[in-house]
């Protein structure tokens, strides 16, 4: 009897095992989902020291227009709508920048915080007008596929989210590091005075930037769309990745993508080891915690400043 006993506690701990192995994945590819809209987030502020509320908007936006080019009357396929509508959102970041966030310098902070969350509004309309408010599905070459091994099963969406920010931060890396765009802006972030005297046209990178966030928006809501539904309230998810970008470190971009990944594995073993509504005060909770003990984020850098 007593082996008996153990034998159904070891496949017992077996299925606890997988179960978390699983949760860490999917923990994983949501965390990855809002590190990239964090990514926006603190890229907008280094470049302008503009806090853009509407980011998590931009993502609802960008997964749209991949739904609309690859659906309906145009009906691209997949990998030649997907490029399409990066392209497209980098150019409305860049526009947006030139035609609306340009006139608010010298404004306050709080005025231009107004006019982004009325931005986000905006977008959620136009968005709900075009194609509707009801829940709808892009279609992915990961959709409804699964791998398994040793008894867990995961869903190739989860798999492709991982690989596919994995790839993305080591192209963001060489790009600030190697390419002259890439050095040009963050000389621009950390100082734009020095980098104008030095011939940096600071306008242009700035409207660059937003380019920039646009596209990894768009990445971030092709990526969330492969694994479930999108309507025009997904870009509320942008309030979430703030927080990620608050605990890993506003000024910091790995810090950002960081704090995605811890927000993205508190939620679903909060889900599963806590009480009904844990996994969604979680993060917040978390933020608190990460305010009060390191108020700059877990993974900022803090430099003195000469004046």
């Amino acid at each position: 009897m007593a082996i008996g006993a153990g034998g159904i506690s070891k496949a017992g701990q077996r299925e606890n095992g997988v179960s978390n192995v699983q949760l860490l994945v999917s923990g994983l590819a949501n965390g990855c989902v809002y590190g990239l809209v964090a990514l926006g987030f603190v890229l907008i502020y280094k470049a302008t020291e503009q806090v853009n509320f509407a980011q998590g908007d931009l993502m609802m936006l960008g997964a749209f227009i991949a739904l609309g080019l690859t659906s309906g009357d145009i009906n691209l396929p997949f990998w030649a709508g997907v490029p399409l509508a990066l392209g497209i959102m980098g150019a409305f970041g860049y526009a947006l920048d030139r035609a609306l966030l340009r006139r608010m310098v010298g404004q306050s902070q709080i005025a231009v915080v107004i006019l982004t969350i009325a931005l986000g509004f905006v977008l959620r309309f136009a968005a709900g007008a075009i194609w509707g408010h009801e829940p709808q599905t892009l279609a992915t070459p990961m959709a409804g596929r699964h791998v398994g091994f040793y008894g867990v099963v995961l869903g190739v969406d989860q798999i492709a989210i991982i690989v596919v920010t994995l790839i993305l931060t080591l192209v963001l890396y060489l790009f600030f590091s190697r390419t002259k765009l890439g050095v040009a802006m963050q000389a621009a972030s950390q100082n734009q005075l020095a980098a104008s005297y030095v011939g940096i046209p600071v306008k242009r990178i700035q409207s660059l930037t937003w380019a920039l966030a646009g596209i990894l928006a768009a990445i971030a809501g092709v990526l969330f769309a492969s694994k479930g539904s999108i309507d025009p309230s997904m870009g509320l998810l942008g309030i979430k990745a703030f927080a990620a970008a608050v605990i890993g470190g506003f000024g910091s971009l790995p810090g950002a993508l960081m704090g995605g990944l811890v927000v993205g594995l508190i939620e679903p073993f909060a889900s599963r080891y806590g009480e009904p509504g844990y996994a969604q005060i979680a993060p917040y909770a978390v933020l608190l915690l990460v305010l009060i003990a390191r108020p700059h984020g877990l993974f900022a850098q803090v430099h003195a400043k000469k004046v």
